[in-house]
């Protein structure tokens, strides 16, 4: 991590792709500038976003962008994960090629993860592959699904299983921005920076628990976990850019959570994705420990200290009714995380040791979801 006048710019180092992630104040209105001093050139842009976040931010970007002498066409399309889906996929892309941009033209994703994931879908198909830069609003995206180049939709068969793997060109993480967020919105993206330490950096995990306040106060603390967050994220990626390995670790919490989306139909209302990746992080430890994995007493520490920053812990917290347990069972069965039919879960021996479990038995799993099952 380096600092560069207002910015912390963390690489991502990936030979030919590799690209800068900077964290900071004021990017929204640098963007313009950012991006031709990389590319060497101006060009031109489609601006992806959700209506949401265009109302509050669109009119500031466009500015900035012009003044750098990018031209730029909107696409807003409506908040929310339902968004992520073929039919607002064709829209962004038929717009796309209706403002007549070429391969050499970007697509700005502009917005939480919903839209980087579709927007970065549709710039690596649409004239089979243009520029990419993610602009993420969101604390969540900021951290997590801005970084790595996963991209993708939804189907009636669960999460994340159309997409493709496209790297951003540029990422710009406007750490001003995230005070529009809601605290429900803000909270959800802690759930994802708690990850990193649950992961592999215990030590960091410590310091959430001491310093979480301040990220949320929007201190200094905020910057620092955030360039933590995408270095831990970037050091991973580099070693595995197409999740053949390592990479698998980043889904601690996903599998459950993934499949409790699937069943409240991604009603944001009932659950967002990082309240789903809260519920399930403590699922994944609370499973470990059953499993004689890792001791009772670090699934409690996990639990505590999402619930004190007010995440939700358990199933039982989601509202309205919810299939029975072997009907979550088929969804896990589903996730992508699943290789030839055999259950794969990211498992922990501890605070930040984590580690990637193959053949776990469906039996043991569908027994233990009964028992944090309300019904």
């Amino acid at each position: 991590m380096t600092d560069q006048a207002t910015s912390t710019i963390v690489p991502v180092k990936l030979g030919d792709r590799s690209y800068d992630i900077l964290i900071g104040g004021g990017l929204i209105e640098r963007a313009g500038q950012e991006i031709v001093s990389r590319a060497g050139k101006t060009m031109r842009a489609a601006i992806v976003s959700d209506e949401t976040v265009a109302g509050l931010h669109l009119e500031r970007l466009q500015a900035g962008l012009t003044a750098a002498g990018i031209e730029s066409t909107p696409v807003v399309v409506a908040p929310g994960e339902q968004s992520k889906c073929f039919a607002t996929l064709e829209t962004v892309t038929n717009a796309i090629l209706a403002a007549r941009l070429e391969r050499g033209d970007i697509v700005i994703a502009f917005g939480g993860g919903v839209i980087g994931d579709l927007a970065g879908f549709a710039a690596g198909i649409a004239r089979r592959g243009m520029g990419f830069v993610q602009i993420p609003t969101s604390l969540l995206a900021q951290v997590d699904s801005s970084v790595g180049g996963k991209t993708g939709i939804n189907t009636a068969h669960g999460k994340n299983l159309v997409g493709v793997f496209y790297q951003p060109q540029l990422v710009l993480a406007d750490t001003d921005v995230l005070n529009t967020l809601s605290l429900r919105e803000f909270r959800a993206g802690y759930a994802e920076v708690a990850k990193y330490g649950l992961i592999d950096r215990p030590d960091f995990f410590a310091w959430l628990e001491a310093n979480w306040r301040g990220i949320f106060d929007g201190g200094p603390e905020r910057t620092q976990a955030i360039a933590i967050a995408c270095q831990s994220k970037a050091d991973v990626v580099e070693r595995d850019e197409f999740e053949m390995g390592d990479r698998a670790l980043l889904n601690l919490g996903h599998t459950f959570g993934h499949a409790l989306e699937t069943a409240t139909k991604y009603d944001s209302s009932r659950l967002v994705h990082g309240e789903g990746v809260s519920i399930g992080m403590v699922l994944a430890h609370q499973f470990s420990a059953k499993m004689n994995l890792a001791s009772p007493d670090d699934a409690l520490r996990v639990e505590k200290h999402l619930r004190d920053v007010g995440l939700p812990v358990s199933i039982n917290e989601i509202q309205g009714q919810l299939p029975p347990a072997e009907k979550l069972m088929e969804y896990i069965a589903q996730d992508k995380k699943v290789t030839r039919g055999t259950l794969t879960f990211i498992l922990t021996r501890g605070i930040g040791q984590s580690f990637i479990a193959k053949d776990v038995p469906p039996s043991a799993v569908l027994s233990f979801l009964k028992e944090k099952h309300p019904a």
